[in-house]
């Protein structure tokens, strides 16, 4: 079951306090960044935050789940009414992790 674009909404309205919150579609789900770092992905309705160990202190007993089969685990929020909760742990999530490779140029094909 693909998740609504209405919840994906929700969610990045609910994290808006981390910083420039996007989301875009990836493979029938979404993806949400954070200052262009993908950072949470939202499946079947469920938010799903790349776990580190800066995420690691602020919920240390979060439940982990798989984004999809054969995944790393993630953060599995259930909780998306502590608005400063998850903003804080979406930036410190941001700010552990690498900044994105830069994309290779496509060269035209003759």
């Amino acid at each position: 079951m693909a998740s609504s674009l209405d919840f994906v909404k929700y969610v990045c309205e609910q994290m808006e306090g981390a910083g420039d919150i996007t989301y875009k579609k990836m493979f029938g789900e979404y993806g949400i960044y954070c200052d262009g770092k993908y950072c949470v992905a939202v499946c079947d309705d469920q938010v799903l935050v790349k776990i580190t160990q800066a995420g690691k202190t602020i919920i240390p007993d979060c439940e982990t789940a798989p984004p999809y089969e054969g995944a790393k685990p993630c953060f599995l929020i259930s909780d998306l009414e502590d608005r400063d909760l998850l903003a804080r742990l979406v930036r410190e999530t941001c700010d552990a992790l690498p900044a994105p490779k830069p994309k290779k140029k496509k060269t035209p094909v003759d």
